[in-house]
């Protein structure tokens, strides 16, 4: 996932109910109701990575078709 998309999820993430920080190690931590439900990493490197916080993400009630 590049930077531009990763800017885009988390938009779009804000507009669906979530919180989204920043972490230390510049990861994005994903969070609604207070409960953690996905950290998606902060580069574009890890492609399983990235495919695998989406997965969280829609078990969590996102639902977007741009990133499936």
């Amino acid at each position: 996932m590049s930077k531009k998309e990763i800017r885009e999820l988390i938009t779009d993430l804000h507009g669906q109910g979530f919180a989204v920080r920043r972490t230390r190690r510049g990861h994005f931590q994903v969070t609604k109701n207070g409960q953690v439900v996905a950290v998606i990493a902060g580069t574009p490197s890890d492609y399983r990575s990235s495919r695998n916080g989406l997965a969280a993400l829609r078990r969590a009630g996102y639902c977007h078709t741009k990133f499936a």
